[in-house]
Parts: C-alpha cells; structure tokens; sequence
C-alpha cells in the first residue's frame, strides 16, 4: 500500500477513535470524575471538522490571503488550548491516584502544579526567540505541548513505580488515562528526535507514529467500555511508609481546636487570689451581721 494512502486511512481511523472513544466516555459519565479530560476529547473531536471546514474554504479565491491566515490561527489556538487542558488533565488523573490518601493528596497536588510551573518556566527560558510577529505563536505552542509531555511523562513513570504503595489497580482508568498519554507523549518525542538527524525517514516515522496514537486511542477505547470495578476501601498496614505520610500530611494541614491557655502573671498570684477571697467573705460576714 502506498504510504500517502496509508496515512490518509490511518487518518480517518484516527478520527473515528476519538469520536467513539467521546461517545464512551460520555456515556460513562466519567466526565464528572475527570472533567478536564471530556474538554480535551471534546476539542479533538471538535478540531477536526472545523479545521477540514475551514481549508475548504480556504480554497476559494475570494478569500485570497485571509484563508490562509483563518486556518493559520484556528489550527494553532486548538494546539494551544490542547496543550493548556493538558495540564488539568494531568493534575485530576493524580488526585485520582491520590483520592485515598487524603492528607497526602493535598500537599502531593500543591508540589505538582509547582512542578508543572517550573517545567513551564524552563521550557520557555529556553526557548529561542528566531520568529518575530505573528510566526513566534507556532514556537510558543510548540514549547508548551513540549513541557505538557515532559509532565505526562513524568506522571507515567510515577505512576508505574508508585502503583503498589499507592494500591492502584491496573484497570483503573486513571491509569488507563496515564498509560494513553504516556504512549502519546513517547512516540511525539522519538518522532521529533528522528526527525532531527534522520528527516529522509519522514515517511515511515509518520506511519509508526500515527501507529502509536491508534494504539493508545485503543488502549482508552478498551478501558472506557469495559465497566470499572466498585471501589473497595484501601488498606494498607499501620506500619507501611505511605500511610504515615498520609498521618503527617493529615497533621500539618490539619488546624486544630483553639483552647485558652491561663498563665499566672507571677509566683504571688495565689496570695493575691487568697486575700480577695478573704476579704469578699468578711464582708458578705458584716453584712449578714444584725
């Protein structure tokens, strides 16, 4: 099959997934439990069509150069706006992991967003500045999708050492969520650096990792259609590491019942007290005295 061919297919299957893959989780009603990641499947489903729509359009000659500069910002705001929920995504999948554990969920969420701040950070101070105008907006969104990756990555690998402690099952869907992303995330990586030092290879790159993306949209069309198991309570050993982070972390945040604490002023008080009483009693005395 010729590879143009084959990436048209793939293509369109591709699509399809993420309409099915939608549908499931809609139905599911997961995006209660996971909101953000129903706004990312809903822009990539949303993308498409309104991108296809638009360079059809923008083939008439009416429109000239404005057609190119209609697709030219529609196509890089979904980038952008992808690449932004992206990060919601990550930071609900790990309080999802994190959802028994709630003293340790608390500090475990404020350490990630100043993760994924700094890698933000990093990212763009890095970033070399080569475009002016309006051609800088493709370097942005691509700096940021690379720092979302770095996050998801990062999240794949915590979660894949972290699983027992944290008495994760494999078929949790935060799990699935992350495995989904992480695949993504690697194939974009691999791509990018082949492309770097081997762009002669563009066109078997693009069917291997148009591959990858159809794998993991299987991967998450399998977990939203299988019924997730009833949550069961966690237990975990008194003595285990991570419940007792879970009791320290309970502990800091915990605030606590104020009580009023009395401190004598001095090591006379008591005889000041004394001498008052006594002279309350030798008065109410006189007074009762006929």
């Amino acid at each position: 099959m010729h590879p143009t061919l084959a990436m048209s297919l793939m293509s369109v299957a591709e699509y399809v997934l993420w309409a099915v893959i939608g549908l499931l989780f809609w139905r599911r009603r997961l995006h209660r439990r996971f909101p953000a990641v129903g706004v990312y499947l809903a822009l990539r489903v949303a993308s498409t069509p309104v991108l296809f729509l638009i360079r059809s359009v923008q083939s008439q000659q009416w429109l000239n150069d404005d057609g190119h500069a209609i697709y030219f910002y529609s196509y890089w705001a979904f980038y952008i706006a992808t690449a932004a929920v992206l990060f919601f995504v990550c930071t609900e999948v790990f309080r999802s992991m994190l959802s028994a554990f709630a003293g340790l969920s608390k500090f475990a969420i404020l350490i990630f967003r100043w993760t994924m701040l700094a890698s933000v950070i990093v990212t763009f101070s890095t970033m070399s500045f080569v475009h002016r105008g309006t051609l800088i907006i493709p370097d942005v969104a691509l700096a940021l999708m690379r720092s979302v990756t770095i996050v998801e990555l990062s999240l794949l690998v915590f979660l894949c050492l972290s699983m027992k402690a944290l008495r994760l099952s494999v078929r949790d869907v935060s799990f699935g969520i992350v495995l989904g992303l992480g695949l993504m995330s690697t194939s974009d990586i691999v791509a990018a650096w082949f492309l770097r030092y081997h762009f002669s290879m563009v066109s078997a790159l693009q069917l291997i990792h148009e591959s990858v993306i159809l794998a993991a949209l299987g991967i998450w069309a399998v977990y939203y259609a299988l019924p997730e198991r009833a949550g069961k309570p966690i237990v975990v050993p008194a003595n285990s590491t991570i419940y007792r982070w879970n009791e320290i972390a309970s502990a800091l945040g915990h605030a606590g019942t104020h009580v009023a604490v009395w401190r004598p002023a001095n090591g006379f008080f008591m005889n000041d007290v004394e001498k008052m009483v006594d002279k309350v009693l030798t008065q109410s005395l006189k007074s009762t005295k006929p």
